[in-house]
């Protein structure tokens, strides 16, 4: 996916970093992303996210709020409501570029602050929370005993996940007094909450509670055993696919109507995982799939193999091809299904060496329905016909370039 990477404006001028994600075909909406208190943008759940939206034609804006990551200021000077007025800033940012989002999105923390900000951005439709605090004053659990030295000398280091932060009072006094049950009543926005019932870090009650106070449309969603960095692959992946069905619903995704001759599109595959083989597979804004290998070969086993998509696409052609020409003669099949194998085997009947191997692709077809022989028979050899098995035994030119 396209990477544009700028600075804007944060809540009291200092720079902030930030990452927009377009997709590769039409722009049908804009996202903004906002990170979990003290992380960044970059993070496993954040990157998958902005992949899966892009996927759909969805651009993803995530940036570093102020003092964190690649961002300008001091963390320790900012506050829960200075964080809100990063996202609005950044909302605006977007909005200057003819982008304004219509989607925002708030993991932990940072979903309290889109629930804050929704109502002063007013091109929001949607708004999701990833194990986001009812309460924002819950993150100062993670204080320990430092919240004393926080009120008697007004700032104290705090190690937050290995990584030293220095806090200060007046966030600590900020965020015990963001109320955000009203909000969330008057939010009037539709709203996905996600939440892991196993997340340690910000309890399930909190998700209930979010929940409650809301009004319809709203929908909740569980992580199942998630932590709450959302921090392994597949569950980022998974909320990233549950984010960007959801919203299809509350967007407008409709593409654009493609020139007249227009070829059919382009697949787009990407890595989704470089310490494995996960890819993800995107063919414009709608459809999308997860190729991998088993666990034997050093995969993951999440998707189809190579080999697995090649096989759909042999037995979907098949399936179509029968169809269209039974519903064309008139004839009551009532269903059909196609069983694929694959395999390599010596080319035995080849003028080559037995020592050579290609491929064989084994086709069962089920035909349902008051089929007499002779309409069996016709739709069998019907399936010698499918497009893709032509292209199969044909074989094809597959040109390649390296682009810059």
């Amino acid at each position: 996916m396209p990477t544009e990477r700028f600075t804007f404006p944060g809540h009291s001028g200092e720079e902030l970093a930030a990452r927009l994600d377009l997709p590769d075909g039409p722009h049908l909406a804009t996202a903004l992303f906002a990170h979990c208190f003290t992380c960044g943008k970059d993070i496993t759940a954040a990157r998958r996210i902005a992949g899966r939206l892009s996927g759909m034609g969805i651009a993803v804006m995530r940036f570093d709020f102020t003092g964190l990551g690649h961002s300008e200021g001091e963390f320790a000077n900012t506050t829960f409501t200075s964080n809100v007025g990063d996202l609005t800033r950044a909302a605006q940012a977007l909005s200057e570029r003819g982008m304004a989002p219509s989607l925002l999105i708030g993991h932990s923390l940072g979903g309290a602050a889109v629930l804050k900000a929704a109502s002063e951005i007013d091109s929001a439709k949607a708004v999701v929370t990833i194990g986001a605090p009812f309460d924002p004053g819950h993150v100062t659990h993670n204080f320990g005993d430092a919240l004393e030295k926080i009120e008697a000398d007004g700032a104290a280091e705090v190690s937050l996940a290995g990584r030293p932060f220095r806090i200060g009072r007046d966030f600590v006094e900020d965020v015990k007094g963001s109320a955000l049950a009203p909000l969330i009543g008057a939010l009037n926005k539709a709203l996905l909450v996600m939440h892991a019932p196993r997340d340690a870090t910000v309890g399930i009650d909190n998700a209930t509670r979010i929940f409650s106070a809301a009004k319809h449309p709203k929908s909740f969603v569980t992580l199942d055993d998630a932590d709450h960095l959302i921090s392994k692959s597949e569950d980022a992946e998974y909320a990233a696919e549950v984010i960007a069905a959801w919203a299809g619903r509350y967007l407008d995704l409709r593409p654009p109507a493609p020139p007249p001759g227009a070829p059919e599109g382009i697949v787009r595959v990407s890595e989704a995982d470089p310490d494995g083989f996960l890819q993800d597979v995107n063919a414009g804004p709608y459809h999308h799939a997860v190729a991998d290998e088993p666990r034997a070969y050093g995969g993951t086993n999440r998707g189809m193999s190579p080999y697995g998509f090649v096989s759909a696409g042999l037995g979907a052609c098949t399936s179509m091809t029968i169809r269209m020409y039974a519903r064309r003669k008139g004839w009551p099949l009532s269903h059909v299904s196609v069983d694929i194998s694959h395999d390599k085997v010596h080319a035995q009947d080849a003028e080559t060496s037995k020592e050579v191997r290609i491929d064989s692709f084994r086709r069962e077809i089920r035909l349902e329905g008051d089929l007499d022989s002779d309409q069996r028979q016709r739709l069998l050899e019907i399936a010698e016909k499918c497009p893709v098995h032509r292209t199969i035994e044909i074989g094809a030119r597959v040109e390649t370039v390296l682009v810059d």
